[in-house]
């Protein structure tokens, strides 16, 4: 049961990065990609810090005795809402969630295949290769119903 509550949980938190992109792509348009982009993270760390201040419980590692390639992540997220904000305008939020998660269903299975970034390994199978093909009909279908319309 804690798997399904876990996928419905990341289900509802790919919805929240798609109201995320409409609304960024709307006031990147408005104040400029990198005002935009900084208003993000700018609240999204005053949030967190409040949230590790009240809920956080303690645990054993720190930000500084972690492996420091673990602290990369951080750097990840840059790319993604500058990106977002730029083509959501452009192309719609429909394509470039739908492109996003092709890239990171890609890199997914990458990372589960071989196992890279001390995750778990878990090897392609033909589901999971059958899965990126569906998406690129997706996004090819969602980006030609946007070329119509114009």
């Amino acid at each position: 049961m804690s798997e399904l509550i876990m996928i419905i949980l990341a289900i509802v938190a790919g919805a929240a990065l798609s109201m995320q992109a409409a609304v960024n792509g709307q006031l990147g348009e408005k104040v400029g990609v990198l005002k935009s982009a900084f208003l993000t993270f700018s609240v999204g760390a005053a949030i967190t810090a409040v949230l590790i201040l009240f809920l956080q419980t303690p645990q054993q590692a720190t930000l500084l005795t972690v492996p420091k390639w673990q602290l990369a992540g951080a750097l990840f997220g840059v790319p993604y809402i500058i990106i977002m904000v730029t083509a959501v305008p452009r192309v719609g939020t429909a394509v470039a969630t739908v492109a996003v998660i092709l890239g990171q269903l890609a890199m997914g299975m990458l990372i589960d295949n071989f196992g890279w970034l001390d995750n778990p390994q878990i090897p392609l199978s033909w589901h999971r290769l059958a899965a990126i093909p569906c998406l690129i009909i997706a996004l090819a279908l969602i980006y030609r119903s946007n070329r119509k319309t114009e």
